[in-house]
């Protein structure tokens, strides 16, 4: 059995509120300990799952997530331990650290 089998991760789906990403703030992670695609959902979904965090891509390749998220209920601080909690099933270890902070509206793209 490889290491990867038996680790399926169902994405969490959470509805991007446009309003508040006007005035929301963007932080960049690098993200250490990520294998495989499941491992970027598993990363995601924490972010996610995390109260006040409006949206969160993760990529893989570069190791980098980019965290939309309210200032006035998640600190930067709460995403790097959302990434750590996100391994904490006995198997996974995953590290972050913060790259970059900046208004999500310089951030993103939003159509």
């Amino acid at each position: 059995m490889s290491e990867h089998e038996n680790c399926h991760v169902d994405p969490v789906e959470k509805p991007v509120n446009e309003a508040a990403l006007l005035t929301a703030k963007a932080t960049f992670l690098g993200v250490s300990g990520m294998g495989c695609p499941t491992c970027a959902m598993r990363v995601r979904n924490g972010l996610l799952n995390l109260g006040g965090v409006l949206l969160a891509e993760v990529y893989l390749q570069n190791g980098v997530a980019a965290v939309a998220y309210d200032p006035e209920e998640v600190t930067p601080g709460n995403l790097v331990t959302a990434v750590a909690d996100a391994g904490n099933d006995g198997r996974h270890h995953y590290e972050a650290h913060i790259l970059q902070t900046m208004p999500a509206a310089k951030a993103f793209t939003f159509a």
